[in-house]
């Protein structure tokens, strides 16, 4: 895979982390007061928001980890940022990639070995 390559998938896994993190905390808000009477006064609604946490949450996670990867840094530091300091090491871990991600398309090739 070329470098402009993984750039550019890297930025398709920190755009679906971050619709992933964006569902995950819009599913938590309900749970706060004053939605939290209408969200758990229907059992299907309380057990939907639940499931959307979850697989947001994991999904966030995981495509966290494979921008971590494409862009050539540690995957278990950056995910455990984001676990450990949920939501805000989240946002700061796909801010940074994304900065990072941008930095090394923007830097020059670097020459041929023996050329």
């Amino acid at each position: 895979m070329t470098a402009k390559t993984a750039e550019s998938s890297a930025s398709r896994a920190l755009s679906a982390s971050t619709l992933a993190l964006v569902v995950a905390c819009a599913s938590i808000v309900a749970f706060l007061p004053p939605m939290v009477e209408h969200t758990v006064a229907s059992i299907p609604r309380t057990v939907l928001l639940g499931s959307a946490i979850t697989v947001g949450m994991f999904l966030h996670w995981v495509f966290l980890g494979i921008a971590a990867r494409r862009l050539e840094r540690s995957v278990a530091g950056w995910v455990a940022l984001a676990v450990l300091l949920f939501p805000i090491g989240g946002i700061a871990a796909l801010v940074l990639l994304g900065f990072f991600g941008d930095e090394a398309q923007q830097r020059p090739p670097a020459p041929a070995p023996g050329g």
